[in-house]
């Protein structure tokens, strides 16, 4: 967990770091995030900056729905709530993961600022 967190704080440190030189500060949309790469990746900076958003959105999106579905579980005093269990015996809690993953895909679809999004999930998580 320190060398994790370790490197995340330099990954951090650099991003800002290489930003900062070149006088991105107010990135609000991902393509500006994507061109904020270029003085880091060059030409590639699109494809590295896809690929990190497809890799992290694999990586999120069962993650928050999971969260949501077991916060809401607890809450609900819900007994056979769990992934380890089939579908079949958790109906509400996977119809909870569902939902919100299908609240996550609508906002995506709206047109609503990603980055601002991003921002504020991680305020109300």
């Amino acid at each position: 967990m320190l060398f994790s967190n370790l490197v995340m704080y330099f990954l951090i440190l650099t991003t800002a770091a290489t930003l900062n030189a070149h006088g991105l500060k107010n990135i609000e949309t991902a393509k500006q995030a994507a061109e904020a790469l270029r003085p880091l990746a060059g030409k590639g900076a699109y494809w590295l900056f896809t690929l990190g958003l497809i890799g992290t959105g694999m990586l999120a999106v069962p993650v928050l729905g999971g969260s949501c579905a077991y916060a809401i579980a607890e809450g609900g005093k819900w007994r056979s709530a769990s992934l380890n269990v089939k579908p079949q015996l958790a109906r509400k809690f996977y119809a909870v993961f569902a939902i919100s993953i299908l609240v996550g895909l609508a906002f995506d679809f709206a047109g609503l600022n990603a980055v601002k999004m991003l921002f504020w999930s991680a305020i109300l998580n």
